[in-house]
């Protein structure tokens, strides 16, 4: 990753500019020393920050993001060795970051004040810390814009590069279990976490290094694949103070396998399913059913391979005989009789209490008592230890989770890149055009309707154990807690139709906000609704969009060289022409 210096060195930058970049790395350093003052004078606040010299998680999180500020305010002077953070201009990444640790810094001073009820219980460090975030984000944004086109990077070793990959995967899994182990009790804490992590991101992709960190992962494909999984498997041996997190991972990696096909039938298809929520009570009810439960009509116990091969294959009947009637239709209509289905199917199994109906799902009152998993003696529902740590029952399902994530995406992948998967993106661009040239409409949509419904049946016959109780609440349209049908689509948007990332990443923020921020209560919704808004203005493609996608929403931002380009077709038209005139 490393680059040629592509900044001009100190001595050739204008002296105003020189000398707000100094600025803002004195900012930053008297940021960081401020971090290890004490910024309240009482440990009723939560996370106590009394403490000299030893910063609170609160205060860490402005510390980290004074350093990025200073490193690339440092790269931005042309220090070498710092040149490759910046690699398509510096200005506009060096005020997002040092906005970031400025509202970051000044959330905390905010929320003692509130939580407390006096500005004077804010110690001087908090003040000092606030004024000296503030320099670097007001001597930033004078900088004048020096955005360019990166220059090509030099090819490092292979084993460079995996080092890179590894230390990538690293930071992002310590990043993440930052966010997750955040307290419950703290909830200011995982608000100045979302902040820095979002103005982090964004200056990451402004900066154009995560341009250069994917081409790095796309030439090392199989060590990108490998450290992710190592380090999604290492998730449960950091957790030391329980089981608590690693239910939160175990829901996010439901969720988010039930994203990814619904990501099929809307991100490669575009088929709008506005019911999608109920293949997966088909699975959770289809597992309890024949799990061995107390409460089951049917007094069946298969074992979990079977059982979840159930739950896929009555998913995917339904998908059939949803898809079958109604995937003629398209637009609105399809999304209205998907709608429909959803409502009936949760109705339905709230009916079948043996009064309105035949004594099935224990109507309302649902499958309780659903055992916990055992393969071949080992309990799912008790600890474990493994390489001398204990792992808890939920640490058991969160590594099953993983096995069966990895087998959705490589589905997904597969299916995409296949002639079939083709044929869904030529659907969804264009389906009359796809008709014409011979492609069967109606076949390909009802099969990435069966293959959606059948994924997300085996992600519903996990989420029956791990609950250990299936009721027909858990399968609404919309509602607080994810999944539900809203959930699930709002995750494949946000995160990025018709990529594997997109909806993953979509479907962790959607489920870990929500159960971070339940403080909240009743206006979650209507920060939902704000962030969706905000997104779909200013990246309507989605977090992590493929090509197309950003082709589509930002042509022009994808190709700044028109006349270049022009210029260069007509002269390529022009040999052509000559070449066919000596041709003749």
């Amino acid at each position: 990753m490393t680059t040629e210096n592509i900044t001009a060195p100190a001595a050739e930058t204008p002296a105003k500019a020189t000398g707000l970049l100094w600025t803002t790395v004195a900012g930053s350093v008297a940021t960081v020393a401020s971090a290890f003052l004490a910024w309240t004078w009482t440990a009723e606040f939560p996370g106590d920050l009394t403490i000299y010299g030893n910063p609170a998680p609160l205060q860490l999180l402005t510390l980290v993001g004074a350093v990025l500020t200073g490193l690339h305010a440092l790269s931005a002077l042309g220090i070498k060795g710092l040149g490759w953070l910046t690699p398509t201009g510096a200005r506009k990444p060096l005020w997002i970051l040092a906005l970031g640790t400025f509202a970051t810094t000044l959330f905390t001073a905010i929320a003692i004040i509130v939580e407390l009820g006096h500005l004077v219980d804010l110690e001087p460090g908090a003040v000092v810390a606030v004024v000296a975030a503030a320099v670097p984000a007001i001597a930033a944004f004078k900088l004048t814009d020096d955005t360019r086109k990166a220059a090509p990077a030099k090819q490092l070793p292979s084993w460079a590069e995996i080092l890179i990959i590894v230390a990538v995967f690293t930071v992002g899994l310590l990043v993440v279990t930052f966010g997750i182990d955040t307290d419950d009790n703290e909830p200011q804490l995982f608000v100045a976490y979302l902040i820095l992590v979002g103005f982090s991101a964004t200056a990451l992709v402004k900066s154009g290094l995560t341009t250069r960190l994917s081409q790095i992962t796309a030439r090392n494909r199989q060590v990108t694949i490998t450290a992710s999984l190592v380090m999604a498997i290492a998730f449960p041996f950091l957790q030391q103070s329980g089981d608590t997190y690693t239910l939160i991972a175990v829901n996010i990696l439901i969720f988010a396998t039930v994203a990814l096909g619904l990501n099929i039938v809307v991100g490669l298809a575009g088929l709008l399913d506005l019911g999608y929520v109920a293949f997966l009570g088909v699975g959770a009810y289809t597992a309890a059913l024949v799990s061995g439960a107390t409460s089951s009509a049917f007094g069946v116990q298969f074992p979990f391979w079977a059982s979840a091969l159930t739950g896929m294959a009555a998913s995917l009947v339904f998908g059939v005989v949803i898809g079958a009637p109604t995937l003629r239709l398209r637009g609105d209509y399809l999304a209205i009789v998907t709608l429909g289905f959803g409502e009936i199917f949760r109705i339905a199994m709230g009916n079948l209490d043996g009064t309105s109906g035949p004594q099935i799902t224990n109507g309302p009152n649902g499958i309780p008592n659903i055992p916990q998993l055992e393969f071949f003696g080992y309990n799912f529902g008790e600890s474990h230890t493994v390489f001398g740590i204990e792992l808890g029952a939920y640490a058991n399902y969160y590594l099953l989770m993983i096995l069966i994530m990895a087998l959705v995406v490589i589905v997904f992948s597969r299916a995409g890149n296949s002639r079939i998967g083709r044929a869904w993106v030529a659907i969804r661009e264009d389906e009359t055009a796809a008709t014409a040239m011979g492609i069967n409409g109606f076949r390909v949509k009802l099969v990435a309707f069966a293959l959606g419904a059948s994924l997300a049946g085996l992600a519903g016959t996990v989420q029956a154990h791990v609950n250990t109780t299936v009721v027909p609440e858990n399968y609404v349209f919309a509602g607080p807690v994810p999944p539900n049908s809203a959930f699930l689509l709002a995750a494949v948007i946000l995160g990025g139709m018709g990529t594997i990332t997109g909806p993953i990443v979509g479907s962790a923020l959607l489920f870990l906000i929500p159960a971070k921020l339940s403080f909240l209560q009743d206006y979650q919704l209507l920060g939902f609704g704000i962030a969706l808004i905000l997104l779909m203005r200013f990246r309507p493609e989605g977090l992590i969009a493929n090509k197309r996608a950003r082709l589509e929403f930002h042509e022009n931002d994808e190709q700044p060289d028109v006349p270049e380009q022009r210029q260069s077709a007509e002269a390529d038209a022009a040999t052509a022409a000559g070449t066919a005139k000596a041709g003749a």
